[in-house]
């Protein structure tokens, strides 16, 4: 298996504004592969090393405002650094959002174009993560999905409840990648979505033959001609399996 989880791609009204937010947000740089895109990039790496995790912002003429599929968890050390935290990310333009959440000891936030997360409270399991602790699908049926994503990715698997799924890159480092039950059928097109990396980058196609016969769908959103390819998995989520460009 060759395809890791290297990234996350938000659509943007301003990718340059919304692209130094996140900087910001993670203590992370920015750089841009050509108008329209930035970059976030974790300090110490340099695209498209696999041992990182970076964030691409892409303006899109008419992002939509619809409720996202897939949102990040932000990690904390402590009480303490999930409150500077919070107060931090409200001082650089996040607003309180509220889906229902309830009282739970997390905090949830929207970014200035309305993307949802979450700042988590001190959890052990993310003491390793960095700044982003997860990678949160929504979907209909975890323990269905994990038998696509569990194979699909370089990932060991660590929890599979009725509700809730946890996979991690078999190397330990990274985002945890988690598949959350939501239920309702998704009707429209993710402003978030994941990225894969295959390794090597040559072996793209054979990689995305290999999603096919496991699942995955070719999918046109007017990406025209790309070197990257974009697929679903059995729900409908959007990714995109990156070549060399």
């Amino acid at each position: 298996m060759a395809l890791r989880l290297v990234q996350v791609n938000f659509k943007a009204g301003d990718d340059s504004a919304l692209g130094r937010f996140w900087a910001d947000a993670l203590g992370w740089g920015v750089a841009s592969e050509g108008p329209g895109v930035t970059n976030a990039e974790p300090p110490g790496f340099v695209w498209p090393d696999p041992r990182a995790f970076y964030i691409d912002f892409v303006t899109v003429p008419d992002p939509e405002t619809v409720k996202d599929r897939v949102h990040l968890d932000l990690a904390t050390t402590s009480e303490a650094h999930q409150a500077e935290l919070v107060a931090r990310l409200k001082d650089l333009g996040a607003t309180p959002a509220d889906v229902g959440q309830g009282d739970v000891p997390w905090t949830v936030l929207a970014d200035p174009e309305g993307n949802v997360f979450c700042v988590l409270e001190p959890r052990e399991i993310y003491r390793d993560t960095g700044p982003i602790a997860a990678v949160v699908v929504d979907c209909a049926d975890p323990q269905a999905m994990v038998r696509f994503w569990g194979e699909a990715v370089d990932v060991t698997v660590h929890e599979v409840t009725d509700d809730h799924v946890l996979m991690r890159s078999t190397e330990g480092t990274g985002p945890y990648l988690e598949l959350h039950r939501m239920p309702g059928t998704r009707t429209w097109w993710n402003r978030v979505h994941v990225d894969l990396l295959p390794q090597p980058i040559d072996g793209k196609e054979a990689e995305v033959d290999r999603l096919r016969a496991l699942g995955a769908t070719d999918l046109d959103v007017g990406q025209g001609d790309v070197p990257w390819t974009v697929m679903a998995d059995p729900e409908g989520n959007e990714f995109c399996v990156l070549g060399r460009a």
